[in-house]
């Protein structure tokens, strides 16, 4: 597989995570809580994925490898946890500016760990993609908005677990086949979620049948998907371009909610949503000229 399939199933995982805002909203006007649509999405979410790997070649695995798994799927259940505390206390538009501060959060991290020290032109797509975000958002519209300490702390705890979520995907456990890591990842985010929201819903036949539909969509694509393909693609590519790719999640988010809510979406959040799609390209064609520029230079030294 070449490199450029490993970003673009990256990218389509970030694609996964912007439909959430669409169908979390609509099952919250379907009259479910929070608790009840959170526990709903990681339960079917967690099902699914089970479903699939019980039809994937088996492989053995340690119980080591078991429990670094189930420990490392913790912060995809508190990232969206943290998110939807920090959306308590700030305006929505806020709130995703927070959470998308994974995207410079990757790349530190992989400074930090991978002593791979950011190129400039990274930084400038960095930089498009927090623009863009900051348009798409509608933060313009937004300027009495009220900025909270608490969500401020809630805002940027997601985004450094969605980081440390991607980091993770692409650095432990390689060598486990990505359906069961994926499994075993959002099994340890479905412990997280239980423990903090008690699943009561489960014990109620009305509305676990009522939950279902909406359950199974976003925990296919919020839950089930996302792990899978950042297990595909992450170690090729690593958490910097990694984070930088997972930023199509908000082009997704308003051009579902503009089609499928009818939502108002003015010219500059257009904008936006095409500037995050040029900072993501423009991330990509260096990231890949430098891949190629340094597999010739291995040749040539053969």
């Amino acid at each position: 597989m070449k490199l450029w399939h490993y970003a673009l199933i990256v990218f389509l995982g970030g694609c996964c995570y912007g439909v959430l805002s669409t169908f979390v909203k609509l099952a919250y006007s379907a009259g479910f809580s929070a608790p009840e649509v959170t526990g709903g999405q990681f339960f079917f979410g967690t099902v699914l994925i089970w479903i699939v790997f019980l039809f994937t070649k088996k492989a053995k695995v340690t119980f080591k490898q078991i429990f670094k798994l189930l420990v490392s799927g913790i912060p995809v259940g508190l990232s969206g946890l943290f998110y939807y505390q920090s959306l308590q206390t700030l305006d929505a538009s806020l709130a995703i500016i927070f959470l998308f501060q994974f995207i410079w959060m990757g790349t530190l991290f992989e400074w930090i760990f991978h002593k791979k020290k950011p190129s400039k032109e990274k930084l400038v797509s960095i930089a498009i993609l927090l623009i863009g975000s900051g348009l798409a958002a509608n933060m313009i519209s937004q300027e009495g908005a009220a900025l909270s300490w608490q969500g401020t702390i809630w805002g940027v705890l997601a985004a450094f677990m969605h980081t440390t979520f991607i980091f993770l995907s692409g650095s432990v456990e390689k060598d486990t086949p990505p359906v069961l890591k994926s499994a075993l990842l959002t099994t340890g985010a479905l412990i997280v979620v239980f423990a903090l929201y008690p699943p009561t819903f489960l014990f109620d036949f009305s509305v676990l049948t009522g939950l279902a539909p909406y359950g199974l969509f976003l925990g296919l694509f919020g839950v089930a998907l996302p792990p899978l393909l950042f297990s595909i693609g992450m170690p090729h590519i690593g958490p910097g371009l990694g984070t930088i790719l997972v930023a199509s999640e908000l082009p997704v988010a308003v051009t579902l909610s503009s089609f499928v809510l009818t939502e108002p979406v003015s010219w500059y959040q257009w904008i936006g949503v095409f500037l995050i799609l040029g900072g993501i390209i423009s991330g990509n064609v260096r990231y890949g000229k430098r891949k190629i520029d340094s597999f010739d230079e291995q040749k040539m030294a053969q």
